[in-house]
C-alpha cells in the first residue's frame, strides 16, 4: 500500500456500486489496523451517494505481468502448459467517512503532499503556492478517512510452477524487459530465493 498508493475505491451508494481511482497515504497509528487518508473531487458524485453504513474496498495493485506458455520448460518436455498472470494486490476493507472542514483538508494536503514530494531533490510544499489559490483549490475536494476492519493479500508469482518453469519466467520477462516485466520476475526471484534459505 505504501510502494503502490494509487488505488481503487469502491463503495455501496443509493446508485449501487461506484468506483474511483486515487493515491491514499496509509496512516499504522490510526485505528486497530491503521486507516487511508485522500480526496476526491467535489464534482465526483461518489462521495454524496455513498452508504457510509456498508464498508468500502480500496484495491492496491502491485506488479503484474501476461505469463506465456513459451517461458516454461514443461512446455518444451510435456506441451501441458497453459497462459496465466503473475500479479500482487491488496484489499483493503475499510468503514469510509467523509469531511469538509477547510483546516482538515489544509492538513491532509500537506500530508499527502510531503508524503509525494519528501524524497525529490527540490520538493514542492503547499506553502509553495499562494495561500488564496489553496483555499480556492481545497473548496473543490471532500476528505476521506477509510478506518481498516480487515486486509487481504493476494499473490501469485508462478509459485505453482516448477523451479525450471519459475527460472523460465524470470528470464522470459527479463528478456521481454520493461520495468513492469522486471518488477514481476524481481518477484518471482525473490519468492524462488526465500524457499531456498
Amino acid at each position: 500500500m505504501r510502494a503502490a498508493p494509487f488505488a481503487n475505491l469502491v463503495t455501496m451508494g443509493s446508485e449501487g456500486l461506484d468506483a474511483t481511482p486515487l493515491p491514499l497515504m496509509l496512516d499504522p497509528s490510526d485505528g486497530p489496523h491503521g486507516s487511508l487518508i485522500g480526496h476526491i473531487a467535489r464534482a465526483n458524485p461518489q462521495w454524496r451517494t455513498t452508504d457510509t453504513a456498508h464498508e468500502a474496498l480500496a484495491i492496491f495493485s502491485g506488479p503484474d505481468s501476461y505469463i506465456t506458455p513459451s517461458y516454461y520448460e514443461t512446455k518444451r518436455l510435456t506441451g501441458k502448459v497453459v497462459p496465466t498472470w503473475n500479479y500482487v494486490t491488496v484489499h483493503a476493507r475499510c468503514r469510509i467517512s467523509f469531511f469538509q472542514e477547510p483546516e482538515a483538508l489544509l492538513d491532509l494536503v500537506r500530508r499527502l503532499t510531503d508524503r509525494h514530494e519528501g524524497e525529490r531533490p527540490a520538493p514542492w510544499a503547499v506553502s509553495d503556492a499562494p495561500a488564496d489559490f489553496i483555499q480556492s483549490q481545497l473548496r473543490a475536494i471532500v476528505g476521506l478517512r477509510l478506518e481498516i476492519t480487515q486486509l487481504t493479500g493476494k499473490w501469485k508469482m508462478s509459485q505453482n510452477r516448477s523451479p525450471a518453469d519459475r527460472a523460465g519466467v524470470v528470464a522470459g520477462l527479463r528478456a521481454d524487459g520493461g520495468p513492469v516485466a522486471e518488477a514481476v520476475a524481481d518477484a518471482v526471484a525473490d519468492a524462488m530465493e526465500r524457499e531456498v534459505r
